[in-house]
């Protein structure tokens, strides 16, 4: 199963991202301090999803444009009372096909899966708004998870699995390069 084989080929570099999520989890003390996180995440799942649209279509991806996330961390900026501006500089990866689109899809569907942590954490700090983000999909987060899965069995197959498991790297290393620089 893909899923499998892109979680074990990302698997480093998801810790080491998640180290420096945790790290900016741990100091944030304001609602300020927790819009500039939403802000790396903003800035980044938004070029990203510019990047990815032309090669996920609603054929591919059915439920796609309820999965755009950067809509959702817009909403939690503005309903903290801030504005989803003065981001920081990202570089997301060149995506030029669909294995590449599904591959960086990958990271930022899974990024929902460790939503519910993240919300534990953030409400330890007095965080209990603008989290919609970090919610996922609420209860269907599992179901929507399982459907992703399907569609990367479907269209990533053995001779194309590289170009899928470097997108999925380059997305994860992208994205901790912008939480080193934040």
């Amino acid at each position: 199963m893909i899923q499998e084989e892109l979680r074990k080929q990302t698997e480093a570099s998801h810790h080491q991202l998640e180290k420096l999520v945790i790290a900016k989890l741990k100091k944030i003390y304001s609602d300020e301090d927790y819009v500039n996180l939403l802000k790396i995440f903003f800035a980044y799942f938004i070029r990203l999803e510019v990047a990815v649209k032309p090669y996920i279509s609603s054929e591919i991806l059915p439920d796609y444009a309820e999965r755009r996330h950067a809509a959702s961390l817009a909403d939690d900026i503005i309903s903290l009372g801030f504005m989803p501006s003065a981001l920081p500089d990202v570089i997301v990866p060149s995506i030029d096909n669909t294995v590449k689109a599904l591959g960086a899809l990958y990271v930022m569907e899974g990024s929902i899966m460790g939503g519910r942590i993240i919300i534990q954490m953030l409400d330890k700090r007095g965080i209990t708004q603008g989290i919609s983000f970090f919610a996922g999909y609420g209860s269907d987060t599992e179901t929507r998870w399982s459907s992703f899965v399907e569609v990367l069995d479907h269209y990533i197959k053995a001779e194309n699995m590289q170009e899928a498991i470097q997108a999925a790297k380059q997305t994860i290393s992208n994205l901790a390069d912008v939480f080193l620089q934040a």
